[in-house]
């Protein structure tokens, strides 16, 4: 998700009391190949902006809900198309990456490299920088998941991961730059994210192609296992995460590159 010029149309006024529901195909999403009874959660955080305003305020509000029970008939949930098999399997960059948008990929997976290695040396020495956003994190671990990545960035023509450049699973809407199936280990960039972003940013912190490819390759478990989540976006809600939620928050590794990247390029 964008954090910034957002339109009103990507925020829905939640008034207190008020119920909001959202209604979620499982068999879609998650193989459910055996009869039974399943148990389905879902925990993490809002960003919010106050009424009347667009802007983020960087504060997060946390929810967890409680469990449910669902009967499942995996014969019946067998009929139901998946993710996967609405999309054909060809080379790791797919044939919809073409022209300005090719070329925009295929540079930002690039740059995801260079600041993914430096990132993993960085990851090391700790420091401020680090503890700031992971905290008493293992650093080994971080380093892990960025050399991964690193190592997934490396090529446009082979490895575990699909991307695409059109919205192939209809995700795509006001404010998302981008999206991954972890089931198919699949990214799809949307409009936003070519007409939006800058291929880096000059700003410490700052959205741009490169972080946003970065961000979406850690949550590929193809790429490391587990793949992260998204407990927060930006840096001030994303500095307010423990240390276990940054180490499995996909903007922790994005903000950490980013960071290091500008201060290298200011060293140099």
């Amino acid at each position: 998700m964008a954090t910034s010029n957002l339109d009103e149309e990507v925020f829905k006024t939640i008034m207190a009391g008020e119920t909001v529901e959202v209604e979620i195909e499982l068999a879609e999403l998650y193989e459910l190949s055996e009869t039974g009874t399943y148990s389905v959660t879902t925990a993490g955080s809002f960003m919010y902006a106050e009424e009347g305003s667009t802007e983020l305020t960087g504060d997060l509000l946390p929810y967890t809900a409680e469990a449910i029970t669902v009967d499942v008939d995996s014969e019946k949930a067998a009929k139901i198309e998946t993710a996967v098999a609405r999309l054909s399997k060809r080379t790791i960059v797919q044939s919809d990456c073409t022209g300005t948008r090719g070329t925009a990929i295929r540079n930002a997976i690039s740059n995801c490299r260079s600041l993914a290695s430096s990132a993993a040396n960085a990851a090391g020495s700790g420091g401020s920088r680090y503890t700031n956003i992971f905290k008493t994190a293992s650093a080994s671990t971080v380093a892990a998941r960025f050399r991964a990545v690193a190592n997934d960035c490396g090529s446009t023509t082979s490895g575990v991961t699909r991307t695409y450049c059109t919205d192939v699973y209809g995700a795509c809407s006001s404010g998302v730059l981008a999206y991954t199936l972890p089931s198919a280990n699949l990214f799809a960039y949307c409009p936003a994210f070519f007409n939006q972003l800058p291929a880096l940013s000059g700003t410490c912190y700052g959205q741009d192609q490169a972080t946003t490819v970065l961000h979406e390759s850690t949550h590929a478990p193809g790429v490391y296992s587990p793949g992260t989540v998204d407990n927060a976006y930006g840096y001030s809600a994303t500095t307010r995460l423990t240390a276990s939620q940054s180490l499995n928050n996909a903007d922790s590794y994005a903000l950490f590159a980013s960071g290091m990247y500008l201060t290298l390029s200011l060293v140099d």
